[in-house]
């Protein structure tokens, strides 16, 4: 029976989907996308002082190790082959900073989080720095100068850190996004570790030229990044080198794609005006806009959404980005002890069915898209007497819903076609009651796949497909039909433009808040 079972799976590839608050390794078919056994670590995040967030970058590799071992142990129990496993792929969190030693194979700095806030400061600097006719900054990366990206916080580091000056001046150190560090610690590290990114990492550097798809020399030296300790660009499919250790030695690693990328891929959004939106720590919603690169006028990100192999082309997206959608679930559950745990926030909105005109703006980093405003910091607002947890639950879920709408109505005005229905992902679809909230919010139907590991599942799609591997079709009448789950709108438009318009009240007294404060730069 085991030899049957093996027979009919065909070429397995596996993805490493490493996320802000968790780290997974998943298994799919590369025949059917049918996921076949994953493994989750939940990472913790480190807040030194107000406004900053650090990870570890060896509990994050550890974590990949962890995942890939017990995902193996697990396939092994269901009588699979994990030889069957051709190539994998990476997926990540972006922007999110690690400086190590290329000789030690040690990081030199904790990882800074792409949610940290501590280069404000020095985001208002470099800012002063850009004339005021010519924002080169913009016009070459596609992104708004924020705290938000990594050039910023390199820059910070560069300039804080002695042990990472130290190391820059005796050629030991290389940077990376997570991508990288992950990539050159598992193909080897100091022992001939492959230090590479591919074109959607990197287009979130600000460091990157995303029209010629090469480091910019004008962009390092306004940054003040020696272009010396950055990683080779690659496309998001090919062979980057092979596993060097663990149950999947000698496998290629051939797919890389930061996780909103990785998700567009997994959603199928191959064509023009295709667009999905992942709930995850934060919530981004991605546009296809195919090999034209489309410049926003109302707050959204130009970011490159992947190039499948060396010889094709590269594809744009229109990107809306908020900072704050499942950490505001985290939030409630670790800061304010109203959950237990993430799944009881379902239950406790379930319970009212109203916010009862409580609104939650959970700037806890600013606003990201549509605004860009560092200063704006949370808000709960519209409190009685008659507010409890379960109210409070609501409106946090009714943000996150609120936000997105937001960033899709910046879309639908910079892309001239409203979309018709809108495809989700993330661990936060699970919720239903968030799910039928987005739909009455956006007015339109919402659309979940049945399979909702579209990052891991768009990672495994760039590692299976790549030149050399050849086990993933991306020809369209080969790729696997979804089955969808549909959320359609239950209430009236007026009730939604009412609570809509209310909200944006909100949002505005969120703002200025960060301003003059003594305590901006962070207190232990």
């Amino acid at each position: 029976m085991a030899a049957a079972k093996k027979a009919v799976l065909g070429p397995l590839v596996g993805a490493v989907d490493q996320g802000t608050s968790s780290t997974r390794f998943l298994v799919f078919n590369s025949k059917t996308a049918e996921l076949l056994s994953h493994h989750q670590v939940e990472l913790k995040q480190k807040f030194p002082k107000e406004g900053w967030v650090e990870q570890d970058p060896k509990e994050i590799l550890q974590s990949v190790y962890e995942c890939i071992e017990r995902t193996c142990e697990k396939l092994s129990q269901l009588n699979i082959d994990i030889s069957a496993i051709k190539a994998i792929g990476v997926s990540n969190q972006r922007e999110t900073t690690v400086v190590w030693d290329k000789y030690t194979g040690e990081p030199l700095y904790n990882a800074v989080v792409w949610l940290d806030l501590r280069t404000q400061g020095t985001v208002e600097t470099l800012s002063k720095r850009i004339p005021g006719n010519n924002n080169f900054v913009k016009s070459k990366t596609g992104l708004p100068l924020s705290t938000y990206f990594s050039a910023v916080k390199l820059h910070w580091i560069l300039e804080n850190v002695r042990k990472v000056k130290k190391a820059v001046e005796e050629e030991r150190a290389l940077f990376g996004t997570i991508d990288s560090w992950l990539i050159w610690s598992l193909t080897g590290g100091p022992n001939g570790g492959v230090h590479c990114t591919d074109v959607t990492n990197a287009s979130r550097t600000m460091l990157f030229n995303i029209h010629s798809l090469e480091w910019d020399i004008e962009l390092c030296e306004f940054f003040e990044i020696p272009m010396t300790i950055l990683p080779n660009i690659r496309s998001s499919s090919e062979i980057y080198g092979l596993m060097k250790a663990g149950a999947l030695e000698g496998v290629p690693l051939s797919g890389c794609l930061g996780d909103q990328s990785a998700a567009l891929v997994g959603q199928m959004c191959f064509q023009d005006g295709q667009a999905k939106n992942t709930y995850g720590t934060g919530c981004f919603l991605l546009c296809n806009t195919g090999q034209k690169c489309v410049f926003s006028d109302h707050g959204l990100l130009t970011t490159v959404a992947y190039k499948l192999g060396r010889d094709k082309p590269v594809c744009y997206a229109l990107e809306g980005s908020v900072a704050i959608a499942g950490a505001v679930v985290r939030w409630l559950r670790d800061n304010l002890g109203i959950l237990k745990s993430s799944e009881e926030i379902e239950k406790l909105a379930n319970e009212v069915g109203t916010s009862y005109g409580c609104y939650f703006v959970p700037a806890f980093s600013g606003l990201y898209a549509p605004y860009w405003e560092p200063s704006a910091r949370g808000i709960i607002c519209g409190l009685t007497q008659f507010t409890n947890k379960q109210h409070i639950a609501f409106a946090a879920l009714e943000a996150v819903c609120f936000q997105t709408r937001e960033i899709l109505d910046a879309m639908n005005k910079d892309c001239g076609i409203p979309l018709s229905h809108l495809q989700v992902d993330g661990g936060m679809t699970n919720n239903k009651i968030l799910m039928q909230l987005q739909a009455d919010i956006l007015c339109i139907p919402v659309v979940k796949p049945s399979m909702p590991e579209t990052t891991a599942l768009g990672a495994a799609m760039a590692a299976g497909a790549a030149e050399g591997v050849g086990v993933w079709s991306l020809d369209p009448e080969d790729l696997s039909a979804v089955t969808m789950e549909r959320f359609e709108p239950q209430i009236n438009e007026e009730e939604s433009e009412f609570r809509y318009a209310t909200w944006k009240k909100a949002v505005q007294k969120s703002m200025g808040w960060a301003t003059g404060q003594p305590s901006a730069n962070g207190v232990p």
